[in-house]
């Protein structure tokens, strides 16, 4: 067997640690980097091109979902974290292996197993993982930010941020005061996490920010349309002006 070319994405030292102690049991694997955040994991993945990552969930500045949210080719992926109830049935659902901090030298040698057996049969996680991106788990409390990835650099949008959210397909363009941004997820997914008190649904398409909203004013016959902050219009869904009603009290 080739050599499995490995990233261990972490920001406790320990974990990195004990990761690198356990696969000294198995001469297959190389560790080619080690990563303490999102931002440097992904880097190191698009340059290194790993068979295997070890990856954290909850890191500081883009955490293990957000940064594997970006990858266009993910590599096979072993999830690491220290919360038992942290979706842990959504990556058994999808097939994606994790290990439960602290976990034991016998737990770790059944992930290099299913490693094994993945890489021989030359399968592919990429299609399983892509799907899990689209609806990931809840995040546990309401989503503070929404991270993406432009041209040349990581963005990190404050939900404050955003003026409305637009459904394209399979993807959700963000819009802000600075720009817009491409988002590989589903409308479903922000309306769920966005805190209900300042985003609302107005149209099949559009989830506003009610913060930048202008004014409200009638649009043909029996129908509303919404002018935001930049003279933005967006039409307005019977559904959706009935919420509106609800919220802004009028």
């Amino acid at each position: 067997m080739n050599t499995i070319r490995t990233i261990i994405i972490d920001d406790e030292p320990l974990a990195r640690d004990l990761i690198r102690v356990y696969l000294k049991d198995y001469s297959s694997f190389e560790i080619i980097e080690e990563c303490t955040n999102g931002f440097e994991g992904l880097k190191a993945i698009q340059e290194l091109r790993p068979d295997v990552v070890f990856l954290d969930i909850e890191m500081p500045k883009v955490t293990g979902l957000e940064m594997l949210e970006l990858l266009d080719q993910p590599p096979i992926i072993v999830f690491t974290t220290a919360y038992q109830d942290y979706a842990i049935k959504a990556f058994e659902l999808n097939a994606l292996d994790y290990l439960l901090k602290p976990f034991s030298k016998d737990r770790f040698k059944k992930s290099v197993e299913k490693i094994h057996e993945r890489i021989q049969s030359k399968s592919s996680d990429t299609a399983k993982i892509k799907e899990f991106i689209k609806e990931p788990p809840l995040p546990q409390g309401r989503l503070d930010r929404v991270v993406v990835k432009t041209v040349t650099s990581i963005k990190v949008i404050p939900v404050n941020e955003i003026t409305y959210l637009e459904t394209q397909d399979d993807y959700v363009m963000i819009y802000t005061h600075q720009g817009k941004f491409l988002k590989q997820q589903t409308m479903k997914y922000f309306e769920s996490t966005l805190d209900p008190e300042f985003f609302i649904r107005i149209h099949r398409s559009f989830l506003i920010n009610v913060r930048e909203i202008l004014r409200i004013e009638p649009y043909e016959k029996s129908s509303y349309q919404i002018i935001l902050k930049g003279n933005i219009t967006l039409p307005i869904s019977r559904t959706g002006y009935r919420l509106l009603k609800e919220k802004l009290n009028f």
